[in-house]
């Protein structure tokens, strides 16, 4: 009986130490969300672009982030660059070749935390192009509390570095576009 009630106090005491891992399912509907992208032009300035569709959750567990994760997938076919010519071209076989490889996607492998400031290493497969490649990057909470709707919501960062040729994609257009910047903002609602 004493260790019950000792087991209860701590309980009441310390109820965060016991939460449970959060799952959210990212605001993709309300645009609250984006997967951007930007490359470097003849090292002139940059293009940037956004893929209009795609899906993605996370979990949460501030008590243990070895049990975090995060899945993204996206419709590569809804490039957008605000320039029709050059979505077909990124669109096709030369790049991203829609046609035969229509979605991208992103699995974490694991997570870990940075600091105490809200910063995490993410560790995971990227799948582009038909080809699978470990990737790193960080990320960093923008914020998380209740919403107009009577909802939770979380808000995460972050920016993968990569390479094109690394997943097959050649062509060239010179040494200050060899690298892509991979943008992520990830809005979660709370399930």
């Amino acid at each position: 009986m004493k260790h019950t009630v000792i087991a209860a106090a701590l309980l009441a005491l310390a109820p965060q130490a016991f939460a449970a891992p959060e799952t959210y399912t990212v605001d993709t509907d309300g645009m609250h969300a984006s997967v951007n992208f930007k490359v470097n032009h003849l090292g002139y300035s940059w293009l940037t672009g956004r893929f209009n569709d795609f899906k993605g959750s996370f979990v949460y567990d501030e008590a243990d982030p070895a049990n975090n994760s995060v899945e993204i997938t996206i419709n590569t076919t809804s490039l957008d660059t605000n320039h029709a010519e050059r979505d077909r071209h990124l669109r096709s076989d030369d790049f991203l070749d829609v046609g035969k490889f229509p979605e991208a996607s992103f699995k974490s492998t694991s997570v870990s935390r940075e600091d105490d400031e809200g910063e995490y290493r993410v560790r995971g497969d990227l799948t582009l192009h038909g080809v699978t490649k470990p990737v790193e990057f960080e990320i960093e909470q923008v914020g998380a509390g209740q919403d107009p709707w009577g909802g939770f919501r979380r808000g995460f960062e972050g920016e993968i570095e990569l390479k094109p040729a690394d997943f097959g994609m050649n062509y060239d257009l010179g040494p200050a576009a060899a690298t892509v910047y991979l943008e992520i903002h990830l809005e979660g609602v709370r399930q």
